[in-house]
């Protein structure tokens, strides 16, 4: 029989209440999974928030009457139904675990709930007896709701949100036990979405709240991580070494805001100067501390900047114990150009290449990493100085550096690109090096750090470092 104007009128009336809150719960949800998308970061909390809201929204739509009107019944339809009954709890139990609003102990709750859940979702997609499913859901929502509820009130209020999120609970779950209980009983109520109303607005509210906090916190971090950015390059040498004989540039760039990555000059007699690079192991503000301490090693052994086995030594025996299972990788080299050579020494660290009339030789004299064993010996080489000699001491970001292909820039690219510098300055080089490995790896993965020198007998202009630093230090 077709229904008149007034029948559909009646229906609507009947049902706007159920329309109003499953539009304002799909809305809520929408945005709230819009805003994940815009603040392009995954938040669990308002994940499971806004999944909730949309798909009890959705789940209410389903079962008024207005859609009873526009979708002939069936079994097919039906079923849907029991599906997003059996769905929409899901989420709602991972939200008030992940919202750590009901304790630690909650997890031993809602993961087998959820899991209970997806089992009945079988069933009913496996073609179950839907009474059986419904009396099953009836039960397993009263007795996890009755669950969580005492969880929550045994643990202390600190937050205000805490009381806001408890007396949405309360409504929320005194409606659904009355909706199923009657249900078991065989007395059918339909009240509970006005619970679920109040529930979405303290949900909201507390979602909102975490959120906020979350956020305040991470810039809070940033400020402190721009702060000890700063403070990390204040420890790097402010300017090249002021000496004769020698020309010398450093480029210095972080992967992300604090590096592990340090070098340092220390300045020796009658025009000599010793050139350190060290690479602390990880990345981030754990490296970077371990840095910090290497300067202040380095500095306790000036009195070794002659003998590059012996300063490593001894910055060694100063960080065993106190690098906190962080290791360091360092090779340092001491130019006499009185003596008219250089003594190398490194820690399993990458072979400095040395540049000698248009051909790069690898110079490696390695011992054990640092800040392993307090005991451990490392021994020097001496080479010969040669006029337009010039040195390249790197981390092993620049070697390891990888394509979007996977291919590491390697020892030989390495080597080729120091080759074509031969007609640059050492400032120039030391570009041109950083330039090229940039533009090389798809996604900087590590620290990069080069310092170039080249030996010029005759007086050279050294140039200062700039007092700013802004993606790349130069030196």
């Amino acid at each position: 029989m077709p229904l008149s104007a007034n029948d559909v009128l009646s229906v609507f009336r009947n049902d706007e209440p159920r329309l109003f809150i499953a539009a304002a719960s799909i809305t809520v949800g929408l945005v709230a999974i819009g805003f994940s998308f815009v603040r392009q970061r995954f938040d669990r909390l308002l994940s499971f928030f806004a999944w909730f809201a949309a798909l009890y929204g959705f789940r209410l739509w389903m079962k008024s009457g207005i859609h009873e009107l526009m979708v002939s019944p069936s079994l097919a339809s039906a079923r849907l139904v029991r599906v997003l009954d059996l769905i929409v709890p899901i989420p709602a139990f991972l939200f008030f675990e992940a919202s750590g609003l009901i304790g630690p102990r909650s997890r031993g709750i809602v993961y087998p709930v959820c899991l209970l859940y997806l089992c009945l979702i079988a069933a009913v997609l496996l073609g179950c007896p839907l009474i059986w499913v419904d009396r099953s859901n009836s039960i397993l929502v009263t007795a996890a709701t009755v669950s969580l509820v005492v969880l929550a009130f045994r643990l202390p209020i600190v937050k205000k949100e805490e009381i806001v999120f408890r007396a949405g609970l309360v409504v929320f779950v005194g409606l659904v036990l009355w909706k199923n209980i009657g249900d078991l009983l065989r007395h059918y109520t339909d009240s509970e979405f006005y619970g679920f109303a109040v529930l979405l607005c303290c949900l909201g509210y507390v979602a909102a709240r975490r959120t906020l906090e979350r956020d305040q916190q991470l810039s809070s971090i940033r400020q402190e991580l721009e702060i000890a950015h700063r403070i990390q390059l204040s420890i790097l040498p402010a300017a090249s070494p002021a000496v004769e004989h020698f020309s010398v540039a450093a480029r210095y760039k972080p992967m992300s805001s604090v590096a592990g990555d340090f070098y340092e000059f220390l300045d020796g007699k009658d025009g000599a100067v010793g050139l350190l690079v060290a690479d602390v192991s990880g990345h981030g503000v754990p490296a970077a501390l371990i840095a910090s301490m290497l300067k202040v090693a380095i500095q306790s052994q000036r009195h070794h900047q002659d003998d590059p086995a012996g300063l490593l030594a001894g910055v060694n025996e100063a960080l065993c114990g106190n690098a906190q299972n962080q290791f360091v990788t360092a090779s340092y080299v001491y130019l006499d150009p009185k003596a008219g050579q250089f003594r190398y020494a490194g820690a399993g660290h990458p072979p400095m290449l040395l540049l000698r009339a248009g051909k790069v030789v690898q110079i490696e004299e390695n011992g054990l990493i640092l800040a392993l064993m307090p005991a451990a010996a490392y021994s020097s080489i001496t080479r010969p100085l040669q006029r337009g000699d010039r040195m390249l001491l790197y981390t092993d970001g620049i070697s390891e550096a990888t394509n979007a292909r996977g291919e590491e820039f390697g020892y030989d690219r390495l080597s080729q690109l120091l080759e074509e510098s031969t007609s640059r300055t050492a400032e120039q080089a030391a570009d041109m090096i950083l330039d090229t490995v940039s533009a090389w790896s798809s996604i900087q993965s590590d620290d990069l750090t080069i310092i170039v020198c080249d030996y010029e007998p005759n007086p050279a202009s050294v140039s200062a470092l700039p007092e700013h630093f802004i993606g790349v230090t130069v030196g």
